[in-house]
């Protein structure tokens, strides 16, 4: 098969190989070299009228375009989308599992089942970023050995928490992001290291979210201690004692509805929305059956796609909040004299994506099937089970940070153009959407989902597979990028508002 068309309605199909000028894809002859996953023409297209993918609109004609030519970004231009928005016509309820299924995790003392156990060094200012490192490098895995239980001592370092407002989206986007990783389920244990005069004030968070100090979670500041030397000092002593206790922690049998699974993607292709996308959303689905969450995010990659989850969402006030969103972000990308279609990536393009609404309808694909019941501001707490939505940019460490954040305890990362992407303490399963990459890059690539292309498996038996290891995943099976030590830099906190 040299090419895929993906609904009778598209005026496209795509090629699954690269094409030189003169192959016949349906009936029609190509006029110049296709490459792989790009658009090939089958209809004429006259200048300012729409092109169609998926069914869905994806750009709009900028010259004459004739049946067989190349369709991108030379001949297909951007506009913003116009769309009479529809609420909770296309609700289908998930039907439950028949049976339970279980993963052996953490059970922790607020009621909630982690995936790993660490120990975390989290930072209230980039001021305290060098003694929380310095903290946490000091636990070698010679000085852990003797705590097999215990995954790892991280250091969760940003570059903000002062020059801020104490007010407002930036800081409390902020404020939620330590909260959530300082109670996160895969954390056994917290050091909250600060300076002492950065406007993101330790006691602040503390009153703010009702947190003690207890065994287990601790807090320091360099000012108080008087300098940064006796800080790592104090800080290797605190992590000295709360090791003894995070090791006593052991993995028991849970119900898969304990886990919340962030939908993610990066570097993503002309692929991800034929092969990994829709098996990642089929695995979703079966998570929701099971009374789990899953949770898509990137505000940006869901634009022009957007009309299709108000549809599926619980009811009208669920989706009126994702167009609250979608509003804010064209907002905020005028003030900052940018455009929604910045995004795709260079990349992005090369793997054959032409504007953000086509890589919008591949990306909104992750969410699978299953009703739309919440949406969530950045990393605030997700309370609704099912199929969710949190607001982030589509910069993926800072979505990531803010899914896990949420209380995600597992990530799922699709990509096409290839990742080295990794995260604690929530570990990330990639999934290739092409056998090539899939090939190229066997140490980072954990699924490959281009066999649906390449031998005929159905997106129904992918997203099983996906589904099975996450599973695994949850009960301690290490994914690629545990094994290559990613995650200790991609901890990125959304950064909103002014720099002062």
């Amino acid at each position: 098969m040299t090419f895929v068309r993906l609904d009778r309605m598209d005026s496209v199909v795509v090629a699954t190989r690269p094409l030189e000028a003169g192959s016949v894809v349906e009936d029609v002859t190509t006029n110049a070299r296709i490459p792989s996953g790009h658009k090939v023409a089958t209809q004429m297209i006259v200048p300012g009228d729409p092109v169609r993918k998926f069914a869905q609109i994806i750009g709009y004609a900028t010259q004459m375009i004739h049946p067989g030519d190349h369709v991108h970004t030379h001949n297909v231009e951007f506009r913003n989308t116009s769309v009479d928005y529809e609420f909770a016509t296309d609700h289908r309820p998930m039907r439950p599992a028949a049976s339970v299924d279980t993963f052996m995790g953490y059970h922790r003392d607020s009621g909630r089942v982690g995936t790993r156990n660490y120990i975390a060094v989290l930072t209230t200012v980039n001021c305290s970023a060098t003694a929380a490192r310095m903290i946490a490098n000091h636990f070698t895995p010679d000085k852990l050995a003797e705590y097999p239980n215990v995954d790892g001592v991280v250091a969760f370092v940003h570059g903000t928490g002062c020059g801020m407002a104490d007010s407002g989206d930036g800081f409390e986007a902020l404020q939620r992001v330590m909260w959530g990783f300082a109670k996160h389920p895969n954390h056994a244990a917290v050091l909250m290291v600060g300076l002492g005069c950065e406007m993101n004030q330790i006691d602040w968070l503390l009153d703010a979210y009702g947190l003690k100090q207890n065994p287990t979670f601790q807090t320091m500041n360099i000012q108080n201690i008087a300098g940064l030397r006796r800080t790592v000092e104090m800080g290797i002593t605190k992590i000295n004692q709360m090791l003894p206790i995070a090791d006593e922690a052991r993995r028991s049998e849970a119900p898969a509805s304990e886990l919340m699974v962030a939908l993610q993607c990066g570097g993503s292709d002309a692929w991800s929305g034929v092969t990994a996308n829709p098996a990642l959303g089929r695995a979703c689905d079966l998570l929701v059956a099971q009374g789990g969450t899953g949770v898509l995010a990137e505000t940006p990659e869901i634009y022009g796609a957007e009309h299709l989850l108000t549809r599926r969402a619980l009811d009208r006030a669920t989706g009126e909040r994702l167009i609250g969103l979608i509003d804010w972000w064209q907002d905020y990308t005028a003030r900052n004299h940018g455009s929604m279609d910045n995004n795709p990536s260079p990349g992005n393009k090369q793997g054959g994506l032409t504007t953000i609404l086509e890589k919008s309808l591949g990306a909104a694909a992750k969410g699978g099937t299953s009703p739309l019941t919440g949406v969530f501001k950045y990393a605030e707490p997700i309370t609704a089970k099912g199929f969710t939505f949190m607001d982030s940019p589509g910069y993926d460490p800072a979505s990531v940070t803010g899914q896990i954040a949420a209380g995600c305890n597992l990530v799922c990362f699709t990509t096409g153009r290839g990742s080295a992407f990794g995260s604690k303490p929530a570990p990330t399963l990639k999934i290739a959407t092409n056998s090539e990459l899939a090939a190229r890059m066997p140490e980072d690539m954990d699924v490959d989902a281009g066999d649906i292309l390449t031998k005929g498996v159905s997106v129904e038996e992918k997203g099983q597979e996906i589904y099975r290891r996450l599973l695994q995943v949850a009960s301690g099976a290490r994914t690629k990028s545990e094994a290559q030590g990613l995650g200790d830099y991609e901890f990125v906190p959304w950064q909103i508002g002014a720099v002062m």
